[in-house]
């Protein structure tokens, strides 16, 4: 399965992998796939905060640009600065090295309302 079940998904097909009050945020697979070759990324600063689903960052491709979302409130603890300098990670790993940030949860009630490995892939299948 191209999604690990031990994460969780967004409508807006962003991923987050929760180990105790730290969240991996990064984009999905069928994200990378439909914006192509990832050219830029914009990221926020260690510190900032964000309520779930509000717009955290930029994704650029050579096709298109696209808004960021966060899965979950928080506060960002950590920014993959591998992915800021070399963002054709995110094609070449998106659930792996391409991680974008690490937040600190503020809620982790949030995480049951995501959507888990199974359900994003039927959203998918759908979509398309």
């Amino acid at each position: 399965m191209k999604y690990p079940e031990s994460y969780r998904y967004t409508r807006e097909h962003e991923w987050i992998h929760l180990q105790g009050d730290v969240g991996t945020v990064g984009i999905t697979h069928y994200a990378q796939e439909q914006l192509g070759d990832i050219v830029y990324i914009e990221l926020p600063a260690v510190g900032q905060t964000f309520r779930q689903l509000q717009a955290f960052g930029t994704v650029e491709s050579i096709k298109t640009a696209a808004d960021l979302y966060m899965p979950m409130s928080g506060e960002v603890v950590e920014v993959n600065q591998e992915v800021v300098n070399h963002p054709e990670i995110i094609n070449q790993s998106p659930h792996e090295r391409g991680w974008l940030i690490r937040i600190r949860v503020h809620d982790p009630s949030e995480f049951d309302r995501l959507m888990s490995g199974q359900e994003y892939e039927a959203y998918v299948e759908q979509s398309s």
